[in-house]
């Protein structure tokens, strides 16, 4: 499973900044994460930078942390070719008190000399280490509207200013978007702990067109913790079977594979264990002929992609766009069959299979509607 989820491409975000500049609490807001889980991701992949993909098992995104700056031996040629060779975006990460970000300004002068289209968001972080003593978060959320130094206590204002000056004057036509946020601990008393997110998230979509949200963050709606954890994964999963489902023969093997890997990542963060009859019962739900026609069409697209030249490229774009979508469905139906499961309750046939169609619906779209490219902003 994790070798298919691998060959599907992932978006990497780069991220700049100094030690204890707020990397890791952007990390946990953007996906949800708790401190340790990110800090436990985190694996080496040069001397001086790291790589954190969420969710582990089959990641929706990576993060791409480099070490180092500001520290005397730090060379930024190794880090620089792999940004170009994988990051998407370039996230600097600086906290608001850092009047001059040297060492990070440094990187990222460099950064735009080689590719000065790139796209680059400034994530200002760390807001209430200039408030004074019970002082709380401006709200609602000033920093996106014309007029916000008049609504912002004046040193907190000035600070962000000369910042914003600074990052103004990096080489390069590719545009600069500086997004104040303050991410904290619920104990600390801030409200919202998550300050300026919907920003950064605007900002991103803004750089890089790469539909991440929407990969990583479930409906609103869902107030379930459980939904909300799977969501990812779901989506996830589904991009590793859309990966392999465009691959004549094999996928027969493989996509079958990816979703039993799915549902049994599901009934972990579920707290469950899924079965040989948790597997009856719930194909059962899903209606009597589903198992039958879902091996059909299964080999029916298999067999479209192995016609020359067509089969080839439609239908290889109809195969993983039919075996995401189908993945994405199950995995969306399964969280309700396990959801009713942990709660004790018996689970409506029509209940499920309703939710399977408008999943189903909802996979078609997300698979049409993946970005292609790399490279920040997708311009290389």
């Amino acid at each position: 499973m994790r070798e298919a989820a691998a060959r599907q491409p992932v978006p990497v975000l780069w991220l700049l900044g100094t030690t204890q500049s707020g990397k890791t609490s952007l990390v946990r807001a953007l996906t949800g994460s708790t401190r340790a889980e990110i800090g436990d991701g985190f694996r080496p992949c040069t001397r001086t930078a790291r790589l954190y993909e969420f969710p582990a098992a089959a990641p929706v995104v990576a993060f791409l942390d480099t070490r180092g700056l500001g520290e005397v031996e730090y060379a930024a040629d190794e880090d620089l070719a792999l940004c170009e060779a994988r990051a998407h975006l370039v996230i600097a990460v600086v906290k608001v008190t850092e009047s001059k970000p040297g060492a990070l300004l440094e990187v990222l002068h460099a950064v735009r000399r080689r590719h000065p289209e790139w796209p680059v968001v400034v994530a200002q972080t760390c807001l209430h280490d200039t408030y004074e003593h019970g002082m709380e978060h401006v709200t609602p959320y000033p920093f996106d509207g014309p007029g916000w130094e008049a609504r912002v206590p004046a040193d907190l204002g000035r600070l962000l200013q000369a910042q914003r000056a600074a990052f103004a004057d990096l080489p390069g036509t590719g545009e600069i978007r500086c997004v104040p946020v303050d991410f904290t601990p619920p104990e600390d008393g801030f409200v919202p702990a998550d300050y300026g997110l919907d920003a950064l998230w605007a900002a991103i979509e803004h750089a890089a067109a790469l539909g991440l949200r929407e990969r990583l963050v479930a409906d609103p709606a869902l107030a379930d913790a459980y939904a909300r954890a799977a969501h990812p994964q779901v989506v996830g999963y589904s991009l590793a079977a859309a990966t392999v489902g465009a691959l004549p023969v094999v996928d027969l093997a493989l996509v079958p594979s990816v979703q039993a890997g799915l549902l049994r990542a599901l009934a972990a963060t579920y707290r469950l264990e899924w079965s040989r009859r948790n597997t009856s019962e719930f194909l059962g739900l899903l209606g009597a002929g589903f198992a039958l026609a879902y091996g059909l069409r299964l080999a029916g697209r298999s067999v479209v992609k192995l016609v020359p030249g067509w089969g080839q490229t439609a239908g290889a774009v109809w195969g993983a766009t039919a075996n995401g979508a189908t993945t994405y469905a199950l995995g969306k139906a399964a969280c309700v069959y396990l959801a009713r499961r942990r709660e004790g309750r018996a689970t409506e046939a029509a209940m499920l299979q309703a939710e399977f169609r408008a999943a189903l619906r909802r996979g078609r779209t997300l698979m049409r509607e993946q970005p292609a490219g790399r490279g920040p902003g997708a311009a290389e």
